[in-house]
């Protein structure tokens, strides 16, 4: 048979459950401080950020990588004959950006 409490146990057992109480509630108050969610979602959205234009500069690079693969022999000399029509199509696009520009400021 569980041996029975006295009062002053009793009564230091609610102290204890009472501070506990209040440290909870204390902690449930700050989680939902409207400052405190606003810099929960702020740093959500820039882990996010991060995250994403990490992988985004992953697949740029490795994208940059294989056209500038694809541009030399295996050797490191460059393949001409595709040099020269990748700098033909990128001058004709210049071109044009430039006599659109152009005929937007007449």
């Amino acid at each position: 048979m569980p041996e029975a409490r006295t009062p002053a146990q009793i009564e230091a057992d609610i102290v204890r459950r009472r501070e506990q109480l209040a440290e909870t509630l204390d902690e449930i108050g700050v989680r939902v401080h409207p400052k405190t969610i606003v810099g929960d979602a702020k740093a959500k959205v820039v882990s996010t950020v991060d995250h994403t234009a990490g992988r985004a500069y992953v697949a740029v690079n490795r994208l940059v990588t294989d056209i500038k693969d694809g541009l030399r022999h295996e050797d490191g000399s460059p393949r001409i004959e595709r040099i020269v029509p990748v700098a033909l199509v990128a001058a004709g696009v210049v071109g044009l950006v430039v006599v659109s520009v152009r005929r937007r400021r007449r």
